[in-house]
């Protein structure tokens, strides 16, 4: 296999991760999991932790990046990249295959892109010396500071361009900064539904999850000593099911206002994987009605 890495990727409640763990199962794969929110400890039900996913014909497939922060704790692409870097590295020296799974877009962006993701700081005498200069001698120079320019986003407009230089010469003045990161070449799968039907599937889980204890669960991190602002701050399930436990919303407006809310964020995690598709990465699509058996025996 030409690849080292293989990706799945979707909206939410398409069944990534059953995916994954299947592949994985196949090829001698562990997980590594592309979320921004299931790093978090005691956030299952409300950020979709199927446990359950990770098991294929009994046996568990091993995961990382999950349950790895305690909730309250903002965690950032620049720190999953770097957890990223660590364990692809730690699973490829045990002879194992990386399976990246998740429904968040910059993250998964940032690892097939190699985005460089130091904090620099400007650097205002550079930014007088390139002012005035032309994209395509920006462009130049950059090549100059690169071996190679594999993101032409950087030279997109002059302050892209000017930007990626002073983030290079930054670098070059600081090499302990420069972390190595590993050649990704990456089989992407993207798996979809038609968007009635996802919405049904999202639907369905939501009352499911609510069944199942999810209103609980918020409740045991705000007795946990989580303020509601904190929890209001991860979105989604954890904003308006602490809304309606503080009083602020009922329940009925609480469902219909959280359902609405995660249609809108599918599709707009539909919109980054075009806009991925459109800045160069490659993504085989598949559809989510397919058998399991059906869906790995394509790759």
């Amino acid at each position: 296999m030409k690849y080292n890495l293989i990706t799945i990727l979707g909206p939410t409640a398409t069944g990534k991760t059953g995916l994954a763990a299947h592949l994985a199962s196949r090829i001698n794969g562990e997980i590594i999991s592309a979320d921004s929110r299931q790093i978090y400890r005691g956030m299952d039900l409300g950020t979709g932790k199927d446990y359950a996913d990770y098991f294929v014909d009994g046996n568990e497939i091993p995961s990382h990046l999950v349950d790895i922060e305690d909730a309250g704790v903002h965690y950032n692409v620049f720190r999953f990249q770097t957890d990223f870097i660590k364990v692809f590295n730690e699973i490829k020296s045990r002879g194992k295959f990386p399976v990246l799974c998740g429904g968040s877009g910059l993250y998964i962006e940032a690892v097939l892109k190699n985005y460089r993701l130091t904090e620099v700081p400007p650097n205002k005498i550079l930014r007088k010396e390139l002012e005035g200069k032309t994209l395509e001698e920006l462009t130049e120079i950059l090549k100059n500071l690169k071996s190679k320019l594999h993101n032409h986003t950087d030279v997109e407009t002059d302050r892209r361009a000017i930007r990626a230089i002073e983030i290079e010469k930054y670098y070059a003045e600081n090499p302990d900064f420069n972390s190595p990161f590993p050649e990704i070449i990456s089989l992407n799968i993207g798996i979809n539904f038609d968007r009635e039907l996802r919405r049904q599937r999202i639907t369905t889980r939501l009352k499911q999850r609510l069944d199942e204890g999810m209103l609980e669960e918020v409740q045991k991190l705000l007795d946990s000593g989580l303020t509601p602002e904190q929890l209001i701050y991860y979105g989604l399930e954890y904003k308006y099911l602490t809304l309606h436990l503080i009083g602020e919303l009922s329940y009925d407006e609480m469902f219909r206002q959280l359902e609405i809310a995660i249609h809108q964020f599918a599709k707009r995690q539909m919109t980054w994987f075009r806009g991925m598709e459109k800045r160069g990465t490659k993504i085989h699509w598949i559809d989510g009605h397919l058998p399991m058996e059906e869906k790995v025996g394509r790759f």
